[in-house]
């Protein structure tokens, strides 16, 4: 079973040690590598991807966009936050998004309870921050949006049902999709520093966001994993499901 990770940087990614373990765990002979790919460059990855026989991939950074062109079927959750970080390659290549889940399930393991009725702020408006927003709507937490792009924020919040960021009243948890070493206004840092909870998608030496607030910030480790997992399970689910149906 191959798998690859697509992106740019893919370097500092723990996603090949991550999914060699699950493949391991589940005694499947295959690999998984991680491959740089340019910006403009993933639909071609991808096909070349599924001409080498690979069972699937994973898509990050700056290519979850323009990765929807390369597949042929999108989930609901796909669809719904026009992006997607898992394809599964079979008779036709389907498309899903797993960062929204891998959000929550960092956020209620760490909180030990779940995200219902909790005032949520995301920051950034992007294919990692949709499909957090999508997913926290669907459970039923109230949602804020952060963007230096007001157009961009009022699209977003349309889009799921969420608020632009307050200024009186800040959300309590904040779950940061930023780019590493974004500058961020002192009225936001103000704020963030005193959030009860606060979460960056980045980690390892990329999660800069608690040198920024001079506070303590929770790296994006378990969000990771989490996702990770549920891309794997998405791979296995859909091999079954292909396996089934050409034997038949």
């Amino acid at each position: 079973m191959k798998l690859a990770l697509i992106g740019d940087p893919v370097e500092h990614s723990a996603s090949p040690q991550l999914q060699r373990s699950f493949l391991e765990d589940a005694d499947i002979d295959g690999s998984y590598v991680a491959i740089r790919v340019a910006r403009g460059e993933a639909v071609a990855a991808i096909q070349r991807l599924r001409s080498e026989d690979y069972a699937g991939c994973n898509v990050t950074f700056p290519l979850k966009d323009e990765s929807l062109a390369a597949c042929d079927q999108l989930t609901d959750e796909a669809r719904r936050v026009h992006a997607v970080n898992t394809i599964f390659f079979g008779r036709d290549a389907i498309g899903t998004t797993t960062d929204g889940i891998g959000a929550r399930m960092a956020v209620e393991s760490l909180l030990d309870e779940p995200v219902a009725l909790k005032r949520i702020g995301v920051l950034g408006y992007g294919a990692t921050a949709r499909a957090i927003l999508a997913e926290l709507h669907d459970n039923d937490a109230y949602t804020f949006i952060w963007g230096r792009d007001a157009g961009r924020v009022e699209a977003a919040c349309r889009a799921y049902e969420a608020s632009a960021w307050p200024q009186g009243n800040p959300p309590e948890i904040v779950i940061s999709t930023l780019p590493p070493n974004a500058a961020l206004p002192s009225s936001l840092i103000n704020q963030l520093q005193r959030a009860d909870f606060v979460l960056d998608a980045n980690y390892g030496p990329r999660a800069t966001l608690a040198h920024a607030l001079h506070r303590e910030v929770v790296a994006g480790d378990a969000m990771l994993a989490a996702q990770a997992r549920a891309s794997f399970d998405f791979w296995l689910a859909h091999l079954d499901q292909w396996r089934r149906s050409e034997s038949g």
